[in-house]
């Protein structure tokens, strides 16, 4: 949607194919348990997208044409477990006096004022293209900025894993606690290497913008980019799967949907996944090394799971705290997250997830009757074919059975109410998306993964998705977007922002062979 909007919004003729009834992918709501209840069906935050360079660009049209976002300035995420609360504010100087030690105050600021200095490195790198070009122009003004001894540190951060950041830094477990879970928002577990450059990140990150949500639900953000699409005179053709990608001499010049040919003057751009591009899409004869190569490189990452609630009253939690925050997570941080994607790694079904508790109420009481409350609870430790149970109570047989469901919902819950007693008895009505549903929902979600693929370091940045020229491909005029390629998952359009401003400006040699038809013509 972004692509569409920026390349319709300077002057080209944009159709964009949507196999579903509506534009939107993972973004959606609706009253899925109860009339009034209004539920993100899949996901639900924007501070990745309103810190990004689509939002910049789109903004002001978007709210134009109806988007409005509901944030905090108070308490923003936190979490929960045996070992106590820990609480995260806007205001990261509140955040860095609430912890217990005063050596991890001094090492939160220490740790928020490094991540001003390497910012425009890391955000660059989010921001733009990885190609040999880009990355030198990052690299150079790294080195001019940070040198040596800088420069280092951040690489030797980006190798580390989010439990060795935290043990490193810290004295007391509060800041692990708190921003580990969030590295699953990224497709990271607390082991994998860049975890230690991720958590800054989502620290800063959350300080600086919070936790964005849609007024009123998703479903207004679909609506608010429709509008525009519309405005801007894209072609929307919906409930249609696009069926090839017509290839001629090296290039793509058409998309073949419903039996109707789309000529593609000047680009195709894919949002799929690294399969559906490879192998069905394109034709044999135009795969060659580097898209072999995506595909031999690809790997889904764990499967994810949405559970639903529709309660009479907010819960009751044991902390009262967290009654005001948007967005609790269950765990005690790396060890209980570790163990988890351990087990969901493994096949088997973690015996004490990290819960992800959405409460969108908090920001945005309209989701709800008066006195009721919605909860969006998110699990990102499961696998898409369960093996086994890690608890050994669950009888798996290898598939998500409905009656797999209910018992792995019912251990969430337990899980729940010994932080919110009496959450069970609230609830008046519930729905579950578990993984095979995920992927019946949308296509890109391979294997129940949200992600697009797994995000370990040896399948991120420079290469991800794994081709080695990213988002360009080996079929001149052909793109490949979305969260299979850089920057990789989360709700911020970068790879469509991205490639719609290299198209717009064009590559060096576009630039090139313009400037040598411009001389050409003044002689």
């Amino acid at each position: 949607m972004v692509a569409a909007a920026e390349l319709a919004g300077a002057g080209l003729r944009v159709a964009l194919v949507d196999e579903h009834d509506a534009v939107g992918g993972f973004i959606a709501s609706g009253e899925l348990t109860l009339p009034g209840y209004t539920h993100d069906a899949f996901s639900s935050w924007h501070p990745l997208f309103v810190s990004g360079g689509g939002y910049a660009e789109l903004a002001a049209d978007l709210h134009r044409h109806g988007l409005e976002y509901r944030n905090t300035d108070g308490a923003v995420t936190a979490a929960v477990s045996e070992r106590g609360t820990a609480i995260a504010w806007r205001d990261p100087a509140a955040t860095a006096d609430a912890l217990e030690r005063p050596e991890d105050r001094d090492a939160y600021r220490a740790m928020l004022a490094r991540m001003d200095a390497w910012g425009p490195t890391v955000f660059g790198a989010l921001g733009t293209e990885t190609g040999t070009r880009e990355l030198l122009g990052l690299a150079g003004a790294a080195w001019r900025r940070l040198r040596g001894d800088g420069l280092r540190e951040l690489a030797r951060a980006g190798a580390q894993s989010g439990r060795a950041f935290t043990r490193e830094h810290f004295a007391g477990g509060e800041v692990d606690q708190l921003w580990t879970p969030w590295l699953l928002h990224a497709g990271l577990g607390p082991d994998h290497a860049s975890g230690g450059i991720m958590l800054p990140v989502m620290a800063a990150s959350m300080h600086g913008f919070g936790l964005p949500v849609v007024a009123g639900g998703a479903a207004h953000f679909v609506r608010a980019f429709e509008g525009l699409l519309a405005e801007r005179g894209v072609d929307l053709i919906l409930g249609q799967r696009a069926e090839r990608i017509s290839v001629s001499g090296g290039r793509a010049d058409a998309v073949v949907v419903g039996g109707r040919t789309l000529r593609a003057r000047r680009a195709v751009l894919a949002s799929t996944s690294t399969r559906a591009l490879y192998e069905e899409l394109l034709p044999a004869s135009a795969v060659g090394k580097p898209g072999a190569a995506a595909l031999a490189r690809y790997r889904p990452g764990r499967a994810a799971m949405q559970i639903h609630l529709a309660l009479d009253s907010p819960p009751a939690w044991t902390d009262r705290r967290l009654a005001d925050v948007p967005l609790v997570h269950v765990g005690n941080g790396s060890d209980s997250t570790g163990i988890a994607c351990a087990q969901a790694e493994a096949g088997l079904l973690p015996a004490a997830p990290t819960l992800v508790v959405g409460q969108q109420c908090v920001l945005d009481p309209v989701r709800a009757p008066q006195g009721g409350a919605t909860l969006w609870i998110q699990l990102q430790e499961v696998p898409f074919r369960p093996r086994a149970d890690a608890a050994g109570e669950i009888d798996t047989r290898g598939e998500w059975t409905p009656q797999v469901v209910g018992a792995y919902v019912d251990r969430v819950l337990q899980r729940l109410e010994e932080h919110a007693p009496g959450i069970r008895g609230r609830i008046l009505g519930s729905a579950v998306y578990s993984p095979p549903d995920l992927t019946a929902a949308n296509r890109n979600a391979v294997d129940g993964d949200p992600y697009g693929g797994a995000v370990e370091l040896d399948q991120n940045l420079l290469w991800r998705p794994g081709s080695g020229i990213g988002h360009r491909t080996e079929v001149d005029g052909l793109f490949h977007i979305g969260a299979f390629t850089h920057p990789g998952p989360g709700l911020g359009g970068g790879s469509g922002h991205i490639v719609a401003q290299r198209l717009l400006r064009g590559s060096p040699a576009d630039r090139i062979r313009e400037r040598a038809s411009a001389l050409r013509k003044r002689r």
